[in-house]
């Protein structure tokens, strides 16, 4: 994560959902989530915001919460959000090496 902003195609190809799913949980989430808008209009996100999207993914996409019941998961306990979410993400890498690793023998 070496980007100041990131677009939201780029936001949306990490997390493997269409633009407008970002666009739609980037209004849903204001609170957590704020991008900033370029001279064109376009949607920047920042690394935080980034975050903050792979934690309503989590809640949302992969343990099947309603945005409300995310919206409060998050006000709860966002700090245990944030472990999984980093948990996961570093499984992905781990497997993506291995991948890796089998088509090399």
């Amino acid at each position: 994560m070496d980007k100041l902003y990131y677009t939201i195609g780029e936001v949306s190809e990490i997390l493997g959902e269409n633009a407008s799913l970002v666009r739609f949980w980037s209004n849903s989430f204001p609170k957590y989530i704020k991008p900033k808008r370029n001279a064109k209009g376009n949607r920047l996100y920042t690394a935080e915001d980034l975050e903050c999207l792979k934690q309503v993914h989590l809640l949302v996409k992969e343990q099947g919460m309603t945005l409300e019941g995310a919206s409060k998961k998050l006000a709860a306990d966002r700090k245990k959000i944030e472990g999984k979410v980093k948990v996961l993400d570093s499984l992905k890498e781990i497997r993506k090496q291995l991948v890796a690793v089998k088509k090399a023998l």
